[in-house]
Order: C-alpha cells, then sequence, then structure tokens
C-alpha cells in the first residue's frame, strides 16, 4: 500500500525487553493510560494515541546521545507506539468503561470483579487479534485505516523529502478541519478504505443525522439501527465461518484454515473461562439458578466474542467501531433473556471490554507490517510481530496497574465514563415486547444487506455502524472523500493511488493530534 518502505537496517528485528527501550515503554504506557482515563471521563471517548507515541520515539533519537539514537530505527518507533496506544484503548476502554457500568448502579462490591474480568478479557483481546492478523478473516492487506496513518507518518520521517512534504501538508489540513469540527479522520478512511462499505457507512451516517429533522423520527430510540445490526452480525459470523471451512484445496490454504477454526474454538473456551471467573468472584452463583448460571456463562462468552469480531470488522474497513452501541445490543438481549442486575453489569461489562484493544492492535500490525516490508520477509515479519505483541502487552498490563491505582480517587469525585450512565439506566428501565418486536423486524433487512454485500465489503455491519454514531458530518465527509478520491485516482492513476494515501495519513494524523491535545484547552 505504501508506495516506499523503509531499508531494513538491522540483521534482527529490536526486542522490546532491551533495558532502554523497556523503560521507554513503561514510561510512554503511563502517559497514554493517563491521558485515556482524563478522556473518557470528560470527553466520552479516547483518542488513538499511536502517532503520538511514533512523535515521542522521533524526538528521543533526535537528542544528541548515542545510547538514543537507536530510537532512528522504525521498528523500535513501531515498537512505541504499539505500547501506548495498547495502554491509552486498554485503560479506557477495556477497564474504565467496564468499571464503570457497576459504580453509576450503586453496586461497588461489583468493581472489583469487573476489573478482573475486564482485565482479562483485554488480554485475551489483544492475543487473538495477534493470532488472526493476516488470516482471510483479518487479512493484513486490509485497509486498518490508523495503521497505515501511522507507517506513514513514521516512513515520513524517516526519508523526508516530498513525501514528509505532503504527509505535513495533509496533517496541517487535517488539524486545521478539525478545528473547524470537520471530522477529518473520515475524510481520511475514505481515500484508502472500501468503497462499498464505506459508502454504506457514510449512507447510515447520514440516516441517522437526518432521520430526526427530517422525517421525525428518532431511529435509535425505535432501535432501528440495533436491529440492524443483530442482523448482519449474525450473517457476518456465518460468513466468516464459511470462510474459514470451505476450502479443500492447497495443503497451506487447508493448513491455515484449521488455524483460524483451533484459533476461534480457543478463544471462545477462553472467554468462556474469563467469564466463569468474572461471575464467580462476583457471586452470580448465588443469584441464579444453576441452568441460568450456565446459560449467563455461554451467552456472555458468546457476546464478548461477537462483540470483538464485529468491532474488528468494522474498524477494519471503516477505522470507526460503534464499540458502545454493541455493547449495548448485548445488554437489551441480556435484559430480554431475563439476567438479573448484577449478571447484566458484568455481561455489558464483559462485552464492552473487548473489541477496542482487538482493533486496535490490529491497528499497530498493519503499522508494523508496512514498515516490515509487506511479509516480503517472512522471518523478519513473524519476529516483528511477535515483538509488537509483547510491546502491547506491557501497554496493556501497564494501564491495569494504573486504573488499579487510580480508580477510587475519580469515582470519589464522581467522574466515570458518560456511557456508564447509558448502560446502567437500561438495566433500570428493562426493554419492552415493542423494542423486542422491532430488534426483530429491522434484523431482517440488516441480515440481507450482509448476505448480498458478502464477506469482503461488509455492507450490513459498515451500515450499521453508521446507523449507530450520531455525527451526520462525518457522513458528508466519507461521500465527499469518495468522490474525491475517484476523481484523483482515474486522473493520476497509480500515482494518484499514492497521494490519496499519503494525505489520508495526513488528515487521520491531524484528527488524532488535534483529539489528544483539546483536552488541555477545555474548560474545567
Amino acid at each position: 500500500m505504501l508506495a516506499q518502505t523503509p531499508a531494513i537496517s538491522e540483521q534482527k528485528h529490536p526486542r522490546v525487553l532491551e533495558p532502554l527501550m523497556l523503560v521507554v515503554l513503561i514510561m510512554v504506557s503511563i502517559l497514554g493510560s493517563v491521558v485515556g482515563i482524563q478522556m473518557i471521563v470528560t470527553l466520552g471517548i479516547s483518542a488513538n494515541t499511536s502517532i503520538i507515541g511514533a512523535l515521542i520515539a522521533i524526538i528521543i533519537s533526535r537528542i544528541p546521545i548515542a545510547l538514543l539514537r537507536r530510537f532512528r530505527s522504525v521498528h523500535r518507533q513501531n515498537q512505541v507506539q504499539t505500547a501506548i496506544s495498547s495502554a491509552t484503548f486498554g485503560a479506557a476502554n477495556s477497564l474504565f468503561i467496564p468499571i464503570g457500568v457497576p459504580f453509576a448502579m450503586g453496586r461497588p462490591e461489583l468493581i472489583m470483579p469487573m476489573l478482573i474480568g475486564a482485565t482479562l478479557a483485554m488480554f485475551l483481546d489483544g492475543v487473538m487479534l495477534y493470532r488472526m492478523f493476516g488470516s482471510k478473516v483479518f487479512p493484513a492487506s486490509g485497509t486498518w485505516p490508523a495503521g497505515v496513518a501511522t507507517a506513514e507518518s513514521i516512513i515520513a520521517g524517516d526519508q523526508g523529502g516530498k513525501k514528509a512534504m505532503m504527509l505535513g501538508g495533509g496533517l496541517l489540513v487535517g488539524v486545521l478541519g478539525s478545528m473547524l469540527h470537520i471530522p477529518m479522520s473520515a475524510l481520511g478512511v475514505a481515500f484508502i478504505g472500501n468503497m462499498w462499505a464505506l459508502l454504506m457507512f457514510g449512507i447510515g451516517l447520514l440516516i441517522r443525522g437526518y432521520a430526526t429533522p427530517v422525517l421525525g423520527m428518532d431511529i435509535n430510540k425505535l432501535f432501528i439501527p440495533h436491529g440492524i445490526m443483530i442482523g448482519a452480525g449474525i450473517v457476518a459470523l456465518v460468513q466468516v465461518s464459511a470462510s474459514v471451512m470451505k476450502n479443500k484445496g492447497k495443503h497451506a490454504v487447508v493448513e491455515e484454515d484449521r488455524k483460524i477454526v483451533s484459533v476461534l474454538g480457543q478463544g471462545f473456551v477462553a472467554f468462556l473461562l474469563v467469564s466463569l471467573i468474572a461471575a464467580l468472584v462476583a457471586g452470580l452463583a448465588a443469584e441464579m439458578s444453576l441452568p441460568m448460571f450456565l446459560g449467563f456463562l455461554l451467552f456472555a462468552a458468546f457476546a464478548a466474542y461477537v462483540h470483538e469480531l464485529i468491532v474488528g470488522i468494522a474498524a477494519m474497513h471503516a477505522g470507526w467501531f460503534p464499540a458502545f452501541a454493541v455493547a449495548l445490543i448485548t445488554l437489551i438481549i441480556g435484559i430480554l433473556i431475563g439476567f438479573p442486575p448484577a449478571a447484566l453489569a458484568i455481561l455489558v461489562g464483559l462485552s464492552a471490554s473487548t473489541g477496542p484493544a482487538f482493533a486496535d492492535m490490529g491497528y499497530d500490525l498493519k503499522t508494523g507490517y508496512l514498515l516490515r516490508g509487506e511479509g516480503r520477509d517472512p522471518e523478519l515479519e513473524r519476529e516483528g510481530r511477535r515483538q509488537q505483541l509483547i510491546a502491547g502487552m506491557i501497554g496493556f498490563a501497564v494501564s491495569a496497574l494504573c486504573v488499579l491505582l487510580v480508580y477510587d480517587n475519580f469515582f470519589a469525585r464522581n467522574l466515570f465514563p458518560p456511557v456508564g450512565k447509558v448502560y446502567a439506566a437500561t438495566i433500570a428501565a428493562g426493554v419492552s415486547k415493542e423494542i423486542a418486536m422491532n430488534l426483530l423486524i429491522w434484523a431482517i433487512p440488516g441480515a440481507l444487506l450482509q448476505w448480498v454485500g458478502g464477506a469482503k465489503r461488509q455492507l450490513g455491519v459498515l451500515m450499521a455502524t453508521g446507523l449507530l454514531i450520531n455525527v451526520p458530518a462525518a457522513g458528508w465527509a466519507v461521500l465527499a472523500g469518495l468522490l474525491l478520491r475517484l476523481f484523483i485516482v482515474r486522473r493520476y492513476k497509480n500515482a494518484g493511488e499514492t497521494a490519496c494515501n499519503t494525505m489520508a495519513a495526513g488528515f487521520i494524523a491531524g484528527d488524532a493530534l488535534y483529539n489528544f491535545f483539546k483536552p488541555i484547552f477545555i474548560s474545567k
């Protein structure tokens, strides 16, 4: 995808556990955790700090100390950005949101069980993506927009010249556009993603944004997006299963399919164990009959598993993922089944804890894949991925420790993620038969759209993703980006495709930088 990847200067890939690298990774992971927690409780979202990590590594490499020159390696910069982004999404999305649910419900005794379960699920999330990256389900050739942006930024810093100037121009436009409240990341994604998938994503965003002012209908309150996602998600799971089971040809293909089947099976069993641990620590066995308790375990594992896959698919294609909304779908179904409030809190928390770390690991591995020459050296690629996994695990570990140390202080000041109030209110209010019927009715068109588009286009999942996100300006940005991309590529061919990639990276990087520093300027 990139026009030119940097030359490999080391005979062996640099190791994460080198003493200096380990110190740097821990420091940037602390920074990422603090930023993630602060943003999730003040703004309700977290920022992608990958590019921040890359810039930190580049700055360190320019310090005139011989020992620090090793950070001029793009692979070390890749390790730094992997750790900080893992820590940011880990602390904010995978941990602080789940433990905010029992706090919002007034059930503080469930906070520690939830933290234990969410931490285990977060680590499992990262390992699952690591094992599935490069498969037909989550191919390395997939878009993974934030990963492309980070790789372009690192390469531009390494090579300089015309590419750096073009990236810098795109970055400036990205910052200025974000200051004007234009969703520049959506515009950037349109320059590099699957056009059919993004068309559905953009249309979904516009329908959600204008259904109320134009049609006088709040599709979110009618749970139309949720129903479409349920139908599309079910078909997507069938498509994933079919894609890994159908090949009976070449031995290598069959072996890959067996590996993915094994990973999927092992992942479900692992999520089942995580659900069991969280449920036992929370004392749920005493609140439910044995059949209901076993049913809860199976459903919680399945829900976390499905949440992970759907969020990963949306992130790979569109760069945006409706993690909060998909977890809400899990919660609604759990209410319909009839699980008690404590079990529902654990259920939605476990579901919310999976997905963001999974998607973020995909972004990071995409960055590394591009920096390592897009798989031209298989041994380098295998070792590089392994080192990135270790860096990500360090980020996760630091994030878990940071959350453990600070959550009491935040909760004492009544600071917790706003989405926790939504989940708690939903548990308290329950779900009507009318909502259940709407979910069932709208699952049908979602399923049909996903089936027609096929596994490669993911039309149903991406349409539902757009419908679940109330940012109509992003819809216009996506459609405008698609039209501009068509014009550039048709006129300039391969050169236009390369320019689109670099400009997209700049737009996404500028948006990430702006959103990273924006909280500094928000009045308390």
